[in-house]
């Protein structure tokens, strides 16, 4: 996904709100080489790129972002902060990924399955514990989501991020005996 980037001056409130009212976001990109870099997005841009976006991807969801002298970096989503009411996006920030560092970042973990267990069959219901799985990875290794088939479990029977199969040069950063999943009663 391919955002253009617009330099900006400074970081004073009424800066900002003229950057909103113009429909742009602001944002900030933190560089691999400790530069960080005062930006803003196109507002309508990014917000058609979150539609695309499944559910939950966002934070395993690489962006191509194009500066104004027409230098290209690869960045993640550091952070998004929203306004309290309306929900709009408020303020980006940007960290910068090289194919030759790792990073940590939190990957969604879904469920396949589940109608078909025993354990829902019989009554039960699908209680998932754990929505991510914080991972250490290069960036052409990250996965955008992991999936765990839960079809096979009955009633009371629960799956653990070790039952999560894990590509190749991906490090889990949590104990992997935690339960992502129970079967339980109504």
């Amino acid at each position: 996904m391919k955002l253009n980037l617009e330099e900006r001056q400074g970081n004073r409130k009424g800066e900002t709100n003229s950057l909103r009212r113009a429909g742009k976001i602001p944002a900030v990109t933190y560089g691999s080489d400790g530069k960080n870099r005062c930006v803003a997005v196109d507002k309508s841009a990014f917000q058609g790129y979150l539609r695309e976006i499944r559910k939950g991807c966002l934070p395993t969801t690489l962006f191509t972002l194009v500066g104004a002298e027409g230098t290209t970096f690869r960045a993640l989503i550091k952070e998004i902060q929203y306004h309290v009411t309306t929900y709009d996006v408020l303020h980006l920030d940007f960290q910068e990924v090289s194919d030759k560092r790792r990073v940590n970042v939190r990957v969604p973990l879904r469920l396949l399955g589940g109608a078909e267990c025993p354990g829902v069959k019989g009554g039960g219901v699908v209680r998932q514990v754990i929505g991510y799985l914080r991972i250490n990875c290069l960036p052409t290794d990250m996965p955008s989501e992991l999936i765990l088939d839960i079809k096979d479990l009955d009633l009371g029977q629960t799956k653990r991020l070790r039952d999560v199969s894990l590509p190749e040069g991906v490090r889990p950063l949590a104990k992997m005996d935690e339960v992502v999943v129970v079967i339980a009663k109504r």
